[in-house]
């Protein structure tokens, strides 16, 4: 099984971030490090390069923390996207987040910022790694904007039925992460979506199978295990399929 979308460069695994990678390289695939900054990209790519073959890096700029950056920061970490695009997987996470932002002059500022990176994504054939959340819609109709971005993938989904439709429609594809363990809502999402659009994640160290834990890439397999339990399926098929898509989507 393969996590796509997880965090081990961030300051929660200091004191044992050798340990979290290798229980990850004894039970996974590979797993994909997404960058939310300009200085995470840096390590995405640092460890990408230490781990090969194992660990991927993607690189992103998150929509609600690179707020509190100016726009120069911004177009620095853009160009330095661009500089490194051919040592990289995916764009993202980027995208829009209106649960926590209300004020409509800063989420104008972030549907401006989403834009500048699926240009990128667009102008350059890599696959984009959506962070939208209630606003999976409105992400979707900017993205259907252009043609050349391979592949889409809205990242831990939780929007409306009626918008994974559309989503399946474009072929592209919704990561279901650890938080399948106990959220109600992502458990009848996945029970109508097919494995065909389906990868699985952990947003690591966030979405742990209770909400009080740290979460770790590792722990991908009980969303597997999940997955297969609501669907009726076995875990293996799960696996499989999964692991197929992402190897597809993200060229690994």
């Amino acid at each position: 099984m393969i996590d796509t979308h997880c965090h081990i460069d961030f300051e929660d695994y200091d004191e044992d971030r050798l340990e979290v990678i290798q229980r990850a390289q004894d039970k996974l695939d590979a797993f994909i490090l997404s960058g939310t900054s300009f200085e995470g990209n840096n390590n995405a790519l640092k460890y990408a390069n230490k781990y090969k073959e194992f660990i991927y890096p993607s690189l992103g700029y998150h929509p609600v923390s690179s707020q509190k950056y100016p726009d120069e920061h911004r177009e620095k970490t853009r160009n330095h996207i661009i500089e490194n695009i051919d040592d990289i997987v995916a764009i993202g996470e980027v995208g829009m987040d209106f649960f926590y932002v209300k004020d409509k002059d800063i989420r104008a500022k972030q549907r401006e910022t989403f834009i500048s990176f699926v240009e990128v994504a667009n102008e350059y054939k890599k696959p984009l790694l959506i962070h939208a959340r209630n606003c999976e819609k409105k992400a979707l109709n900017i993205v259907n904007e252009y043609e050349d971005i391979p592949e889409v993938i809205f990242h831990c989904y939780s929007g409306s039925l009626k918008t994974a439709r559309k989503i399946m429609d474009k072929g592209y594809y919704m990561s279901f992460s650890t938080m399948l363990c106990y959220s109600t809502r992502h458990q009848e999402l996945i029970k109508e979506i097919p494995l065909e659009h389906v990868l699985t994640e952990t947003d690591s160290p966030y979405l742990a199978m209770t909400k009080e834990e740290r979460n770790e890439p590792a722990n991908v397999i009980n969303a597997g295990l999940k997955i297969a339990s609501i669907k009726g399926i076995d875990y293996e098929t799960v696996d499989k399929i999964t692991t197929d898509n992402a190897r597809r989507v993200f060229k690994i």
